[in-house]
This record gives structure tokens, C-alpha cells and sequence, in this order.
């Protein structure tokens, strides 16, 4: 197969470096002009007749997604030829067409063997998003965990809902004597129309207890990035709480807007980030001065805890029963509860187990997919 020509080295490598730009543009990775000028500007304290400098230059300033890497290399590659005589040669021709995606299936590829030769094929199995969506949150890179904080962003919790005490008009219920007669005394006391009552929905409340102790580090932050979604969502209807030697309130907190400023707000007000575990204490301290006046009367409660617990099991056992008599469902979410060979043997778990509604695995987005749909059907 003849290679394609190149064109000579010149001292004006400008238009070769815009063409790659426009060849990843095509390839679909969201090349702005202001990541174009960065990309120069690098280049200019750069040897731009250096493969690795300009590799490193593109990847840093044009790559803004995991997924775009892939891409990168596989244009880097097709646009710019091997070095010779010790300069990297660029080419100053028209940009080559977008790879073409590969179908998922072999039936669908289309276009037979011809098409296969003009345009280089880039294998599609798995989105990175869905890839990223079923991984241990406590073994994510900096660049995962930047994409996860887009993901947990786009998540739209529904609270649950419960009957009220109050009555409303209703095409459905019970007769509603009180408006029928005076309906029917607007008509000259006829009546025409039996009108009827049905008791309103309202949201239930929601409390999050989060572990933030030092064997729940690797989750603490997604936990409570997860956390802020929920309470911004409902931040009437919504309490949350770290768990650790203390019991700490972060409502407030992370009913901010901006999730940076709220994790960053929660973080100041935890005294004990990292620390011990004192669950039987702690949630003794829950119950008394926060769930009997009413933050876990008929409520949804969701612990966020690995159950491991330095104090007196009895204890958690204590008031674990306290908090099921005055939850309406209590669900313990464990990250380790999704990993293979897990069994609930922790001195915490075997205490709250007789207790619990639910216990779900809490490793992955996916799993904190799950358990929002638990709690909206609560």
C-alpha cells in the first residue's frame, strides 16, 4: 500500500498542527478554539520537532474526557509520521476523514472490505461512562473521579412520598359532606353532585448517615458528593449526618449550590474526618437529640457504614432497635456488600442486621442508582 505523501518540513508548522486539530474535531472530541490556542501556546515553549513534546502538548490541552484518549492516540498516530533525521515531519495537506466507528455487531458493519481500507476503524465495545458506572469507587483515578462528579451531577433523585393528614378535593375517596352541601346550597339547595375528599401526598423524610471513619476514607467523598445530590433535591425533606467518634450535622452544608464550596463547607465542620468508629454512641446520640423530635419519625433512614465498630456491639444493637421503631424503613449500605466472597461477619453488621429493611451494596454509581430507587419507592 503507497503511503501517503507528506509534505517537507517547513519553517511555518502552523497549518499542520490546526489540520490535526480539525482531524480530532472530526474524530469527536470537543476541540474549542480556546483549547487550540492552548494547545499553540504550549507548543511555543516547546520543541515542536519533538514527537513526545507535541504528543504531550495535544494530550494536556485538547483531551478534556477519559474517553477522548483512545481517539487522541489513534489520530496522533495516523497524523503525524515517525520522526526522520530527527524532526517530526507534520503534514500540511487536507485533514484525512473522521474514523469511522466499528458496529457493535458483525452483521451491522456494512460497507464490506473497500470501506474498511479508506478510513481507520475504532472498535466500540463500551462506553467509558457505562465502564465507569459498575466501578469501585475507592479505586478510581483523579481523572475517573473528575468524571464521576459529572455523573452523580446528572442524577435526579425522586423522594418518597407519603399520605397526609390533610384533605383534599378529590375525583377518587370519601364523600366530602361539607362542600356537597354548600354546593348545593349555590344551587337553590339542589343537589347535583356528590363531591368527594382524599388525603394529599407529601414528600417523607429522608436521613443520610454517613461513615466518614478511616476504613470508609476511600468512599467518604463520593458519599458525601452523593449526599449533597439528595439534599439539594429535596433540601426540605432531607437531613444528613457524618458518622464517626462524633455525630455531626451537615444539612446546612451541603444544601449549597456548588457542590466544591459544600464538600469543602462539610469537610470544616468534621471534626473527626478519618478517625475511629463509635457507632453504637454515635447513633445513641442520633436517636436522642435528633430522631425522637422528629427527624426519624416515619422516615426513611440510610446508613452509610462498612459496619466495623470499635465500641460495645450491645450498644448498636440497642439503638439500632430504637431507630426501626421510629424509622418507617432503615437501610444499610455497605461498599463491601457488592465484592465477591463478602459476608456480613463485622461486629456492626451482625448486631443491626435483625433491624434493617435493606442492605445493599454502596461500591459503584450503579449501586447508588439502586439504592435511590429503593428509597423512592420506600
Amino acid at each position: 500500500m503507497v503511503s501517503p505523501p507528506v509534505a517537507p518540513a517547513t519553517d511555518d508548522p502552523v497549518p499542520g498542527l490546526v489540520g490535526f486539530t480539525v482531524v480530532l474535531r472530526n474524530a469527536g472530541l470537543a476541540v474549542t478554539t480556546d483549547r487550540v490556542a492552548a494547545f499553540l501556546s504550549a507548543l511555543d515553549a516547546l520543541d515542536v520537532t519533538d514527537r513526545t513534546q507535541t504528543y504531550w502538548a495535544g494530550r494536556l490541552t485538547l483531551c478534556s474526557d477519559p474517553d477522548d484518549l483512545p481517539r487522541y492516540d489513534q489520530a496522533f498516530a495516523t497524523w503525524f509520521t515517525p520522526p526522520q533525521s530527527g524532526r517530526t515531519e507534520i503534514r500540511d495537506e487536507r485533514p484525512p476523514p473522521p474514523p469511522r466507528l466499528a458496529a457493535l455487531t458483525p452483521g451491522d458493519a456494512g460497507g464490506g472490505e473497500e470501506e474498511s481500507t479508506e478510513s481507520p476503524q475504532i472498535h466500540a465495545r463500551a462506553s467509558g461512562t457505562e465502564i465507569l458506572r459498575h466501578r469501585d469507587l475507592g479505586e478510581l483515578s483523579p481523572a475517573e473521579r473528575e468524571h464521576l462528579r459529572r455523573l452523580l451531577a446528572m442524577l435526579r433523585p425522586e423522594p418518597p412520598m407519603r399520605s397526609s393528614r390533610r384533605l383534599r378535593p378529590s375525583r377518587h375517596g370519601a364523600p366530602d359532606p361539607g362542600r356537597t352541601l354548600r354546593a348545593a346550597l349555590r344551587n337553590q339547595g339542589e343537589l347535583r353532585e356528590l363531591r368527594r375528599r382524599d388525603r394529599s401526598r407529601r414528600h417523607r423524610r429522608v436521613v443520610l448517615l454517613v461513615d466518614v471513619s478511616g476504613s470508609m476514607e476511600p468512599y467518604a467523598d463520593s458519599l458525601l458528593r452523593f449526599a449533597h445530590v439528595v439534599v439539594r433535591r429535596s433540601p426540605a425533606s432531607v437531613e444528613a449526618f457524618t458518622l464517626g467518634t462524633r455525630l455531626t450535622r451537615v444539612t446546612r452544608e451541603l444544601r449549597m449550590r456548588d457542590a466544591e464550596r459544600a464538600l469543602a463547607a462539610a469537610a470544616t465542620a468534621i471534626p473527626d474526618w478519618s478517625g475511629g468508629t463509635r457507632l453504637g454512641e454515635v447513633l445513641r446520640a442520633f436517636v436522642d437529640r435528633w430522631g425522637q423530635r422528629g427527624a426519624a419519625r416515619r422516615a426513611v433512614v440510610v446508613i452509610f457504614s462498612d459496619g466495623w465498630e470499635r465500641g460495645e456491639t450491645d450498644v448498636l444493637r440497642e439503638q439500632m432497635s430504637r431507630l426501626s421503631r421510629l424509622a418507617h424503613r432503615v437501610v444499610w449500605v455497605n461498599p463491601h456488600v457488592g465484592k465477591d466472597g463478602y459476608a456480613p461477619v463485622q461486629g456492626g453488621i451482625v448486631a443491626a442486621l435483625p433491624f434493617l429493611d435493606d442492605l445493599l451494596a454502596g461500591h459503584s454509581l450503579a449501586t447508588l442508582e439502586r439504592l435511590l430507587e429503593v428509597v423512592r419507592h420506600a
